[in-house]
């Protein structure tokens, strides 16, 4: 009798874990963890991957901002140039905007065949393509500072009319954001990655975003000091 009544509490207490095999119930909470390499069921945690979705809609952020901060002067220079399509003192254009605009859009065929070494790692590859894209950028930014020579040379300033001060202003603006590309090109070129929360992959293809915008954008500038000549 007193082992049929041990027997009818073991089953009861068995059937009220629910575990079936009259173990206590895992402290992890699930019976199948037990089995897992390293004892006690703990499971290691995944390591952290970085946000690219973060970094992504962080350098669009910036892009949008430096658009609408164009916006205004853009709009002014179509106003004034339609208000005074008569009477309005045109400028003749440095020859070297050419040759810069050149060196620029070359730059943007040299930063992705950078990325492309990468993406096959070639580390010494990608570090002579990206270094000459760097080289590229402060050529055209010299080059800008070649046409305010040869603008200045003309007898044009920035005081001179609207054609000669929107010239300056954009192309300043222009060049001062530009630097700003170079930053983030010499940041990629120099940083240990080893240690960081991104790859070198992806901080280069932020960067590259950021890039061609300003590649693009300067087209669309030029476009507009041609019709204020």
């Amino acid at each position: 009798m007193p082992g049929t009544v041990v027997d009818e509490i073991e089953l009861i207490i068995e059937d009220i874990s629910g575990n079936g095999g009259g173990k206590p119930p895992s402290r992890h909470g699930d019976d199948d963890g037990g089995g897992d390499e390293g004892g006690g069921g703990e499971h290691t945690p995944e390591p952290r991957r970085p946000n690219t979705q973060k970094y992504s809609s962080a350098v669009l952020l910036a892009m949008v901002s430096i658009t609408m901060f164009f916006l205004v002067p853009v709009a002014a220079f179509v106003v004034l140039r339609v208000m005074h399509l008569r009477d309005w003192s045109g400028i003749r254009l440095p020859d070297i905007l050419s040759a810069n605009t050149v060196v620029l859009v070359i730059s943007s065929a040299t930063l992705e065949a950078a990325r492309r070494r990468l993406r096959v790692d070639d580390a010494a590859g990608f570090l002579r393509w990206w270094t000459l894209t760097t080289v590229l950028g402060l050529a055209f930014v010299t080059g800008q500072v070649l046409a305010w020579r040869q603008l200045a040379e003309q007898g044009v300033y920035l005081a001179s009319g609207l054609a000669g001060s929107f010239f300056y202003l954009f192309t300043a603006l222009h060049a001062v954001h530009l630097l700003g590309g170079v930053g983030a090109l010499l940041y990629v070129r120099f940083h240990h990655f080893e240690a960081a929360r991104i790859s070198r992959s992806l901080a280069a293809e932020i960067a590259s975003y950021y890039w061609h915008f300003m590649d693009g954008l300067w087209v669309f500038l030029l476009a507009l000091l041609y019709l204020g000549r």
